[in-house]
Parts: structure tokens; C-alpha cells; sequence
């Protein structure tokens, strides 16, 4: 396959997930603040940003943080941002997606344009919840339309890369409100896994099984473990010829060195060392990036999360 039609892939893969965690943890940050009158709200969107990797200057309200995460056209960081970088992603690979792969980010790119007054006139949560709609619609259409091929592992390296990056990032807005229970439970809807994690634990909420299930699951698709074994089986059927010795690439070593960490640690030594867990989870998918890039796209630069702006 051309690096360039991989490349492609790869972006969409990760863009469409973003957009997608980015909605889900503007979601989390305002259900927060609704749900709990004490918070500081000030203090709460000076933190998300943070997280996010956005400079936090001035005064900030909600309003102003649904505006940068949400709204910003300019900014691959934001919803409307990801989504129009995987549309344009999307033109440079049109002969490998399927037609219905492209006309769902083609009619989504088209509905962009009135994002704000939907926001002003259905509220946040609704074109939030459209977003996460849409997002779910490609990702279906790529399962079901796209050949098991080269192209779709690169989609799913992508969007497996993201959703570790993405879902670490959620959790440091957890862990910087505190940790609270009433969090936990606003977290857990916001990653769909409410349903799943009640039928699991048998409606027990504690830390201890909130976290595990997040971070160690393995049957959960939007869990941290889950989305690195996905990502290394991808980087593992892209190298079908190993050799005798260890693994073939960088990126390989990197993810399985970062799933491996996990899967042999407790629950409770996560929780204990969730800050460090997750920021060394959040150097592993720019690491991997990096890698990734080297190895299949020639001369690209990755993008990585910086001060001051997504680059």
C-alpha cells in the first residue's frame, strides 16, 4: 500500500476518535459542573485545558472552554476541527474507503458549518450527543463495508492509538476532580460503559473496580488494555514476518512494553499511581505515533500534543 494512502487511513482513524473522546470529555466536564454547585468552575476549566494541553490564560468559563474544544474550526484539537481534518483525510485515501465511508464524513463535514447555532439553539449536550451519533455511524460503516486488509488495519491502528490517548486524558479530568463517586459514575456514562460495568461488578461503585474496569478490561472495547491489544494485533498482521528475535518494529515494542505494564499490575497499585499511570500512557501513544510514522510514512511529522496548541 502507498505510505500516503496509509497515512490517510491512519488519520482518519485517529481524527474520528477524537472528535468523538473530545465530545465525550466536554460532556463529562459540563455534567460535572451541572451536578455539583460547589465546584469552581473557573478551577474545573483551567484543569480540562490543561489536560487537553491548551494554555489556560485569561478567565474561563464553560462557555468559553465549549467554544475552544468544540467550535474551534482552526484547531485539529477541537470536535469541528477533528472532524473536518478526517474529512480531508478521507480525500486522499477515496479509492480504499467505501462509498458510504466517505459519504458519512462528507454529510457530517457539510453539517459543520451550523454546529454554533445548533449549540445556541438544541443546547451542548445535543450536538455533543450528535457528534458521538455520527462518530459511532463511521465506525460502523468501517466494519461493515471496509475490506480486512492493509487499509483497515492502519484505520484501526489509528483510532486504537487515539482511544488509549484519549481515554487517559478522560481519566486525568477524573483524577484532578478528585475522584469522587459521583464522578466515577459520570465517567463511566460517558465512555458508554455504565450497562456493561453494572452487569460486571453486579452494581457495586467503588474506585478500586471503576478504575480496573477502565484501565484492565478486557472485553470492553473503550478500555485502555483493550484498545493496546488492539493496536499491537494491528502492528503485529502489518509485520506478518517477525523474525526469530523479539518483535519487528519500535512501535511494537512501545505498545507491548505499555500493555504489559498494565496487565501484570493490581488495581489497587494503579489507583495508587494513577497520575503517573496515565501520563506514561499518554508519552506511549506519542512514542508510537513517532514510531508508526517512521516505519510506514516515510518523512511525516506526527502530531503531538503541545503547549499552547494540538500541532
Amino acid at each position: 500500500m502507498l505510505s500516503r494512502i496509509a497515512e490517510s487511513l491512519y488519520w482518519i482513524g485517529r481524527y474520528v476518535e477524537r472528535a468523538e473522546d473530545t465530545a465525550r470529555i466536554l460532556d463529562v466536564h459540563l455534567q460535572r459542573i451541572l451536578a455539583d454547585p460547589w465546584t469552581d468552575e473557573e478551577r474545573a476549566c483551567r484543569s480540562l485545558l490543561a489536560v487537553m494541553g491548551l494554555p489556560a490564560e485569561g478567565q474561563f468559563t464553560s462557555a468559553r472552554v465549549v467554544g475552544l474544544l468544540g467550535l474551534d474550526e482552526r484547531s485539529p484539537g477541537s470536535v469541528v476541527g477533528a472532524l473536518d481534518a478526517a474529512r480531508e483525510s478521507a480525500r486522499g485515501a477515496r479509492e480504499t474507503i467505501s462509498s458510504e465511508m466517505w459519504e458519512c464524513l462528507n454529510s457530517t463535514w457539510h453539517a459543520l458549518p451550523n454546529a454554533r447555532r445548533r449549540v445556541e439553539q438544541q443546547g451542548v449536550h445535543a450536538f455533543l450527543r450528535w457528534v458521538r451519533e455520527r462518530c459511532a455511524v463511521m465506525a460502523g460503516l468501517t466494519d461493515a463495508t471496509m475490506s480486512r486488509d492493509e487499509g483497515r488495519l492502519f484505520l484501526v491502528l489509528g483510532r486504537s492509538v487515539e482511544r488509549v490517548d484519549m481515554t487517559a486524558r478522560l481519566l486525568r479530568t477524573h483524577e484532578r476532580a478528585g475522584g469522587s463517586i459521583p464522578s466515577w459514575l459520570t465517567l463511566l456514562r460517558s465512555c458508554g460503559a455504565w450497562e456493561t460495568y453494572l452487569r460486571t461488578y453486579r452494581g457495586s461503585l467503588d474506585d478500586r473496580h471503576a478504575a480496573e474496569f477502565l484501565l484492565l478490561d478486557r472485553l470492553f472495547p473503550r478500555s485502555v488494555f483493550a484498545a493496546l491489544a488492539t493496536a499491537e494485533a494491528c502492528l503485529s498482521d502489518l509485520e506478518p514476518d517477525p523474525g526469530r528475535a523479539g518483535v519487528a518494529t519500535d512501535a511494537q515494542r512501545i505498545i507491548g512494553r505499555a500493555r504489559t505494564n498494565l496487565e501484570f499490575r493490581g488495581a489497587d497499585e494503579l489507583i495508587d499511581d494513577l497520575a503517573s499511570v496515565l501520563a506514561g500512557l499518554e508519552r506511549t501513544c506519542s512514542q508510537v505515533n513517532e514510531a508508526v510514522s517512521r516505519r510506514y510514512f516515510g518523512q511525516t511529522t506526527a502530531v503531538a500534543w503541545v503547549s499552547g496548541a494540538l500541532a
